[in-house]
């Protein structure tokens, strides 16, 4: 496959691209800085600029978003998803996955114990941007889905992870190794039976 990552010069996004490439993927990064994982095309640019998203997404068969929050940007996050759906729809690309977080949308009743009441004030702002995020991706037309990770870690990959949807029985645990995390993304791409789904996911 052909896959754009659209905020794969560090964390979750890197560790996608490495794996993707890995497996013989044609891989291309998007991102300010430039950087990108060895034997990965970067495409230097912001991910709010059509231009800059357009040549990222061009020719691609999916393209994944993992992109942070931006210090002093207001909602980041949706902003540039909302950019990528546009071209996305221009170039004619319709594969999308997107890095949510659990506790967006509907998902808070999947984070175990305390850790909903306390994700949802201490992450207030993050999780509106998360919540106009799913938004645009949900009302894009496009065969998207949503990945809800609980917390993030660099701890080492165990291979295997829990998804639910808001509709299923049990809750998630508190975390999930990055590693995991892109390997879950790789997997999805090609299962059809996830288009049009939201999953919270942890280990």
């Amino acid at each position: 496959m052909r896959i754009t990552i659209i905020g794969g010069s560090k964390g979750t996004g890197a560790r996608l691209a490495s794996l993707a490439q890995e497996a013989g993927h044609e891989v291309s990064v998007l991102s300010r800085s430039g950087t990108a994982p060895e034997g990965v095309r970067s495409v230097t640019g912001n991910a709010t600029d059509p231009e800059a998203a357009a040549r990222a997404v061009a020719g691609a068969d999916a393209v994944v978003v993992t992109v942070g929050g931006a210090k002093g940007v207001h909602h980041q996050r949706g902003a540039v998803t909302r950019t990528v759906i546009g071209a996305m729809r221009a170039e004619g690309v319709r594969r999308l996955v997107v890095q949510s977080s659990l506790g967006a949308g509907d998902s808070a009743s999947q984070l175990p114990g305390p850790l909903g009441l306390i994700t949802r004030i201490v992450l207030a702002k993050a999780l509106a941007d998360h919540n106009a995020q799913e938004s645009a991706v949900q009302g894009s037309g496009l065969d998207w889905t949503i990945l809800r990770p609980t917390g993030l870690t660099d701890k080492e990959p165990s291979g295997t992870w829990r998804m639910l949807e808001t509709t299923d029985n049990g809750k998630l645990k508190g975390s999930i190794p990055r590693a995991d995390l892109a390997a879950c993304m790789l997997s999805l791409l090609t299962d059809e039976s996830a288009v049009g789904r939201a999953f919270g996911v942890s280990s």
